[in-house]
């Protein structure tokens, strides 16, 4: 192992927000992934959710809506939103964590990365099983049985392909619509 001085380390400028937090401002693809710097943004109807958004109940509408128009990454910041910020209860954060870890995991099928898709559907069921059957006005159970299904898709399909990332993978499956309490 070789010792670097701190001139020697080159040290990239984050994009910082005002509060002076580390932000990426980098333009994205459709499905959420960062572009180098030049690129177009895919997204630019993006909206950052603190900037729309001030209840639970309206993140949550923003999220769903996204959702069912399958733009999970966007929907994903929503849910993040709620589970990070100031307007949620403590014991209702780890919902919402499951609910963005859901919605990563179907924008990771929408970038052909099964075992990444896999492992987050997974963690977010995980999140989301204790608040029982439904809260939030979400049911949860059918969520997760959503989420679940997919999981068994991917495994389904990675035996038959044998390969664990595929541009073509979100050809392959059907996404659900969220599903809220009646």
């Amino acid at each position: 192992m070789t010792d670097q001085s701190e001139s020697d380390v080159v040290r990239l400028a984050r994009d910082r927000n005002d509060d002076g937090k580390p932000e990426n401002a980098r333009p994205r693809d459709r499905f959420g992934a960062p572009l180098p710097r030049d690129a177009e943004d895919q997204l630019p109807d993006r909206v950052e959710p603190e900037d729309v958004v001030d209840t639970v109940e309206d993140t949550l509408a923003c999220a769903i809506a996204l959702f069912d128009e399958e733009r999970f990454f966007e929907a994903h910041e929503f849910f993040e939103w709620a589970w990070k910020g100031p307007m949620t209860p403590d014991d209702q954060r780890q919902l919402f964590k499951g609910l963005a870890q859901i919605c990563v995991g179907y924008c990771h099928i929408q970038r052909g990365n099964a075992t990444g898709a896999a492992s987050l559907l997974e963690r977010g069921i995980e999140h989301i099983e204790p608040y029982g059957e439904n809260a939030q006005g979400i049911d949860l159970v059918a969520v997760g049985e959503d989420a679940q299904r997919m999981v068994g898709t991917l495994q389904q399909l990675a035996a038959q392909e044998g390969e664990a990332r595929d541009p073509k993978l979100r050809e392959l499956v059907t996404f659900p619509q969220f599903h809220t309490a009646s």
